[in-house]
């Protein structure tokens, strides 16, 4: 009871200089409860989504996936109309409807704007069922009785402000199908960013599946009484079997919905818990630096304690009770901030196009659990070696100034292993760029990593007392007798300010390395393109569709244009002749293509694999199997034929475009892939005639104008939307990354007000002999200033050196080209500068304010 009633008298003694070691544990415990209670909550949304669609049993085609979102033809996998009849005399069975759904559709309005969502949510297109009255329910208008009416969801017409009336066309492979709303209809569940329109069943069987009496899988009702397996097995039975089908139950079917978008989830849920850790991390060198300097400053106290009786154990439990205080209340703000985090970022998401509801705001009892436990924990752990230090201090230190001198040997041992570390990090990063394959490559990265950050924490007091020392030669000494009172502050105790440090060059250091990486993977790209594209021109959608038959017709018509080429990739199983057979996918491409793209290659001409019965391959396939130039390959071209072709060409496969790509012409698949199972064009290539890029730019971007879906890029185009997609991925990365660099100024923030307050009576003797307040205040930001430099140059050498051995992995994969971010560096360099001197500005202003005589009246 008497060490319970000491600690909390010390903590409720320092309740400022805890505050901020609270928020470090605060912040980190919100971003892992805020992640939890997010990604739960998505899931519970996308559970209720899949439970409130699926019919109780579904039947659909065997070979159909779980979410056919875009198939190859452009039209999803389907079975007949007389099915249904076959299930409606299964036992069990209330009733069986017919339904279409496809998602290889555009829909847009009648300015061609897309109604699709911008998040890489689906645009469905199907017929209204009474299965759909399980999520939805029509609150305007009417279902589409013919085909000129459609009806679409209520959030996209709010979204776009259609009404009915309006005209919407929706884009499929078989052709434009225009109609005017008739009819509104509202989920009754969560929908987190679909576009849904509604089509009569006539039309939706001939224009989504190109012919009437199909349907993409069939809603089946069961009686009253009759259970989802009891009904699946009479199904079954009415079907022979089912051999040709495959049926769900409503949890089946939910099941396999929800196992397409569960690596989604969780790699959004780890990605964000793995920015949490790096948090959790900074943090501790927050919480040690706040005990070690309590500790340092309670040393006369500590001694008096032991001076009349108290153990040395007691005196470490002491210290560990504050910690655990100071974790508890941490982790329940925390818990409560993590909460509004996930709400925030719901709304977050929903201004982005992703609806999720409060409604189904999921709050595990696992959730508050893992935070307060984690948040404890760490705190806990991170004032471990504080607390032993406080149980060494012997009763004779009451009788001694307050501080604890260093203890000499203990610096030069970890100063050794730090070294150790560092080296063997080093050495590691050293072998990653000398790796011949990637996978072994990416084992001494992860080493090196680990290592050189764990070498560099250890050794930050000695490298504290050289890099400071440099960066005030520069920084501080054009300040006068400030600067070196500055510089002298930052040095007094290294390893304070190693610990410091450490905690943003963690931050900068992941920061760096990434600026890197990213740089680098746009340069080699772009060096790619330019020496690899020969196109004018490159056609794609950012969504993924594929493109129409009625847009290729259009670009073909558009002038100025020398020759468009076509891409499709068709899946086969190809037989090598050493009798090994696997699943691969083959280009079939027009000639034009081998001057689209320049291909090197190892053996034979790449023109003629573009012949007849002709094919190439990548060298990498050809070395694993023994091919050579004349050998021939059985292809079983997926919905079509088997095929014996000729190897005409070994392709090189050290290019980063098309690597591996097997590559036969248009005209070869089409003889042995029926047209209805020719896939579409994933991407389509085009050359302008000469003289005239400009014109035919236009020509191509006015004939696609009603296709809103697709992209016309010229070369210069398609490498600036790489380097925005790539930003775009480090901006998210370095505001995720920004939790753990604002831990760390929390960090400088209290090391800094603890150490005004341990330097209170030299603070007003300085003021005595004539410091101003000014000077007093201008010496505080610019030891804030070193220190955080310090931590910056660190991190950014680091994440340096870690970004370029990466690189060198990178080019194992045709990524070849180097390139350091200078401008990023640098201004990362200087933005540290400002973060030092925002830290600086409470407790520098705190110092300015003391009351000279009391100061100097104060013990210790």
């Amino acid at each position: 009871m008497t060490v319970l009633k000491t600690s909390m008298r010390n903590f409720l003694a320092h309740k400022g200089r805890m505050a901020l070691s609270a928020v470090a544990v605060l912040l980190s415990v919100a971003f892992v409860c805020g992640t939890l209670v997010f990604t739960d909550t998505m899931n519970t949304t996308f559970d209720k989504l899949f439970a409130a669609t699926a019919a109780d049993v579904t039947v659909s085609p065997k070979s159909a996936a779980d979410i056919d979102d875009n198939p190859d033809s452009g039209k999803p996998e389907a079975l007949p109309a007389s099915v249904v009849a076959q299930v409606e005399k299964a036992d069990g069975v209330k009733s069986a409807e017919g339904a279409v759904s496809s998602m290889a559709v555009t829909v847009v309005d009648s300015h061609n704007k897309n109604m699709g969502s911008e998040t890489g949510a689906p645009t469905i297109a199907g017929n209204w069922t009474r299965n759909d009255l399980r999520s939805m329910e029509i609150t305007s208008g009417h279902a589409p009785r013919g085909p000129t009416e459609v009806m679409v969801d209520a959030d996209t017409a709010e979204k776009h402000h259609l009404e009915l009336g309006d005209e919407l066309r929706t884009i499929a492979v078989t052709g434009d199908i225009r109609a005017k709303i008739s009819g509104i209809a509202s989920f009754t569940v969560t929908n987190p960013g679909a576009a849904v329109v509604y089509l009569d069943t006539a039309t939706a069987q001939q224009k989504l599946l190109g012919g009437p009496g199909l349907f993409t899988h069939i809603a089946v009702t069961a009686e009253p009484g009759v259970s989802d397996t009891e009904l699946k097995s009479g199904v079954a039975t009415a079907l022979g079997g089912s051999a040709p089908y495959k049926l769900q139950t409503q949890d089946e079917a939910a099941a396999a919905s929800k196992d397409s978008m569960g690596s989604f989830l969780d790699v959004m849920k780890y990605a964000m818990l793995g920015f949490a850790g790096i948090a959790f991390l900074v943090g501790i060198f927050l919480i040690v630096n706040t005990f070690s300097m309590l500790v340092a400053q309670r040393t006369r106290e500590i001694g008096l304690m032991r001076a009349i009786g108290s153990s040395r154990k007691q005196v470490n439990r002491s210290v560990l009770v504050e910690a655990v205080l100071l974790g508890v209340v941490g982790s329940i703000l925390g818990v409560g901030a993590g909460i509004g985090l996930a709400v925030g970022l719901m709304k977050l998401m929903g201004a982005m196009g992703m609806e999720l509801s409060t409604r189904d705001l999921t709050i595990a009892w696992t959730t508050p659990a893992i935070g307060l436990v984690l948040g404890i924990f760490v705190t806990v752990l991170a004032a471990y070696v504080p607390a032993r230090r406080a149980g060494k201090v012997s009763p004779m230190a009451a009788l001694r100034d307050a501080g604890t001198p260093a203890d000499a040997k203990s610096g030069w041992i970890r100063a050794g292993i730090g070294l150790v570390l560092t080296a063997g990090g080093g050495a590691a990063l050293w072998a990653t760029t000398q790796a011949g394959k990637a996978s072994e490559g990416s084992l001494f990265l992860a080493l090196g990593v680990v290592l050189t950050l764990i070498g560099f924490i250890v050794i930050g007091p000695l490298l504290a007392g050289v890099v400071v020392r440099a960066l005030s030669v520069v920084v501080l000494r054009m300040f006068g007798p400030v600067g070196r009172l500055a510089e002298r502050n930052a040095l007094r105790n290294p390893r304070r300010t190693g610990a410091t440090g450490a905690a943003l060059m963690i931050g900068l250091a992941l920061v760096a390395c990434l600026s890197v990486v990213g740089s680098s993977m746009v340069a080699s790209a772009t060096d790619e393109l330019d020496k690899s594209v020969g196109a004018d021109f490159i056609v794609q959608s950012s969504t993924g569709q594929l493109i129409v038959p009625q847009a290729v017709k259009a670009m073909e018509s558009a002038p100025g244009i020398e020759h468009i080429t076509n891409y499709k990739v068709v899946s086969a199983k190809l037989t090598a002749p050493d009798g090994t057979t696997e699943d691969e996918g083959v280009v079939a491409a027009d000639p034009t293509y081998k001057d689209d793209l320049r291909r090197k290659t190892v053996a034979g001409d790449l023109a003629e694999a573009y012949g007849e019965d002709a094919m190439s391959v990548g060298d990498a396939y050809a070395t694993r199997h023994k091919i050579k130039v004349g050998d021939e390959m059985t292809v079983a071209f997926k919905g079509g034929e088997t095929a014996k072709l000729k190897v005409a060409a070994i392709t090189s496969d050290e290019t980063n475009v098309d690597k591996g790509a097997m590559y036969t012409h248009t005209r070869t698949a089409e003889k042995y892939v029926p047209a209805d199972k020719m896939p579409k064009n994933m991407i389509m290539f085009a050359k302008a005639q000469d003289g005239k890029e400009k014109e035919a730019y236009a020509a191509l971007k006015s004939s696609l104008a009603e296709y809103p879906q697709y992209k016309v890029q010229n070369q210069a185009d398609f490498k600036q939307d790489l380097k925005d997609q790539i930003g775009q991925l480090l901006n998210i990365v370095y505001g995720l990354l920004a939790l753990a660099i604002i831990v760390a100024v929390l960090g400088v923030v209290n090391t800094l007000a603890l150490s005004v307050v341990e330097r209170t009576r030299e603070i007003g003797l300085m003021r005595a002999i004539g410091l101003s307040r000014r000077q007093l205040r201008r010496m505080i930001r610019l030891e804030s200033v070193v220190i955080a430099l310090f931590g910056a140059l660190l991190g950014l050498g680091l994440g340096m050196g870690w970004g370029t051995s990466a690189q060198k992995l990178l080019a194992l994969e045709g990524l070849g080209v180097l390139e350091i971010p200078w401008p990023t560096i640098l201004s990362v360099f200087v933005a540290s500068a400002f973060v030092g001197l925002f830290a600086a500005l409470v407790p520098a202003f705190r110092a300015g304010r003391m009351n000279v005589l009391n100061a100097i009246a104060t013990d210790g």
